[in-house]
């Protein structure tokens, strides 16, 4: 059977602490004999006392930092899901070959670019730039201007993502 990893922390601190306790005890006994013993498994109880606290609040400080990561990984993660979507669709109305994409596959596209582009936990400057890079695609008539509202999207999914954009 198997202990839960944090019933194992919890003892190999508790180990620590008598640990601590009883190397603070020899060496005190070593410098100042009974006394000096007690006062150094005093000092070694003491410091695996304050290692337990800081266990306990470094273990709240981490869960709230997982927390925070969490929400942003799922916010830059759909702001790189949207900028996919364009470039697909980018690709499907500009395709390398001629006639290399059918119409109904770049209909396909073009719906589900645009419904990425529309969702709400986006951040505003990712969303218009995303709105106006589908816009210039959808002219279809300058593959340059198209791909210059693109590229306008990937640096706004950067600067969200290093966290220059909020």
């Amino acid at each position: 059977m198997t202990s839960p990893l944090a019933t194992r922390i919890r003892v190999m601190s508790v180990v620590l602490v008598v640990c601590a306790a009883g190397s603070g005890a020899c060496l005190g006994f070593l410098l100042g004999g009974w006394q000096g013993a007690a006062a150094g498994a005093a000092a070694g109880s003491a410091a695996g006392v304050g290692l337990l606290i800081h266990n306990r609040f470094y273990r709240r400080r981490r869960a709230v930092a997982l927390r925070a990561a969490e929400v942003d990984g799922h916010e830059q993660g759909t702001a790189d899901v949207v900028l996919f979507g364009v470039l697909l669709y980018e690709g499907a109305v500009f395709p390398f070959i001629p006639d290399g994409v059918s119409e109904e596959e770049r209909q396909a596209r073009r719906t589900v670019a645009y419904r990425l582009a529309a969702y709400d936990g986006l951040p505003r400057a990712v969303r218009v730039s995303a709105a106006e890079a589908l816009e210039a695609i959808d002219e279809g008539l300058d593959a340059d201007r198209a791909r210059a509202a693109v590229k306008a999207l990937t640096i706004a999914v950067y600067d969200f993502r290093t966290g220059r954009l909020t």
